[in-house]
């Protein structure tokens, strides 16, 4: 059984407030092609189809000009909800589609559904579970107990019906420990929505979503990466799409196969004159991140700039005068994204002493209830 494992689509993003959907539409034509090429038995797509949990029409278009043609290559789709995505409006029509091959999950009930597929190896189930969040799950099960994000999927698994002695796939779009962000992923501070590994022992191959980063956690637990770079930080990634290949039981095989996009994302860095030599290298139409080096700024240098680069994004400067600024403001960079970190900070400041463990637990329910509850 072979398939190939999609995830983070985030059709509708925007880059530095330009829209990417015109990227998005090639980048799916390109998976397309790779379908066609590849003949797998379905496409799965882990969640995050759009970037905001209500999309614009275009969005919507683009997503269904893509499934339609999905559906006609493969035998099954396989689609779930992330944390970007209306449970709901993905849900929407799934019992009408899975005629077409479509299977999508139902908004969370307490349960996982499961799709069984049969090869020359016999039957292989597809279970897929939406994002969920541990006060999801406390309210179908309410007697077992549930203090973070592990102990729910460790619930939710625990119930489901899963065949042993039968192949099966996992799809889920979680944080899982010991996974490395791509840089532009939605997490809730201080690691409360990590899962830990070991709630997926026992499935032949956990497609998951949620990272941007294509990388095996352990074994054959897998985030595929989004299709395309959403910040800058991911300028340094290679994006690829991820082929699954599943034979007799503990027998998979994982390849990537590279994604070349329209435009690519890219950060240089240099003087001014340096930065406007490297024209010549550079494709007119990439997204670009420049950091100037001069001590003193360049008049006119963004001007300037956007006349040779296009799709100039962002324009800052790295000398001595930003950096004293940096040191006089005191804030890391991993504070700026860690609002915990930040607390911790303040607290300090303002009473003398650090948190003890009781108050950083309190904060930390706190940020998970505001972070955490929001779509």
């Amino acid at each position: 059984m072979k398939f190939i494992h999609l995830s983070d689509l985030h059709i509708g993003k925007r880059l530095n407030n330009c829209s990417l959907i015109d990227d998005q539409r090639f980048i799916l034509g390109k998976i397309l092609e790779t379908a066609r090429r590849e003949k797998p038995d379905g496409i799965i797509i882990a969640g995050d189809i759009y970037d905001r949990t209500v999309p614009s029409e275009e969005a919507v278009a683009v997503f269904d000009d893509f499934l339609f043609a999905a559906s006609g290559i493969c035998r099954a789709v396989f689609i779930i909800s992330g944390n970007h995505d209306s449970p709901e409006r993905i849900a929407f029509g799934g019992r009408l589609t899975e005629k077409s091959g479509v299977y999508v999950s139902p908004v969370f009930s307490g349960k996982i559904s499961c799709v069984t597929l049969t090869d020359e190896y016999g039957e292989l189930d597809v279970h897929m579970l939406p994002f969920i969040k541990p006060l999801h799950v406390k309210q179908y099960y309410p007697d077992a107990e549930i203090n973070d994000y592990t102990d729910a999927l460790r619930t939710v698994i625990s119930y489901a019906r899963i065949h042993k002695e039968r192949r099966s796939v996992m799809i889920a779009h979680q944080f899982v420990t010991g996974s490395l962000e791509g840089g532009s992923e939605e997490s809730i501070v201080g690691g409360l929505e990590n899962v830990d590994s070991f709630v997926f022992d026992g499935f032949d191959y956990t497609a998951l979503g949620h990272i941007h980063r294509s990388q095996n956690v352990t074994g054959n637990i897998r985030y595929c990466g989004s299709p395309l770079k959403y910040s800058f930080s991911e300028a340094g990634h290679k994006k690829t799409v991820t082929m699954v290949e599943i034979k007799e039981k503990g027998n998979v095989s994982i390849t990537e196969i590279p994604l070349v996009p329209k435009r690519e994302v890219c950060e240089i860095k240099g003087s001014f004159r340096q930065v406007m030599d490297m024209k010549d290298d550079i494709p007119e139409e990439t997204y670009l991140h420049i950091t100037l080096t001069d001590e003193d700024d360049v008049h006119g240098a963004y001007s300037a700039l956007l006349s040779v680069y296009p799709n100039l994004m962002k324009l800052d400067y790295d000398n001595m005068r930003t950096r004293s600024t940096e040191e006089a403001c005191g804030i890391t960079e991993s504070e700026v994204n860690d609002p915990m970190l930040l607390f911790e900070r303040f607290f300090e400041e303002r009473s003398g002493h650090k948190m003890n463990s009781e108050q950083q637990g309190y904060i930390s329910a706190c940020i998970e209830d505001l972070w955490g509850g929001a779509e």
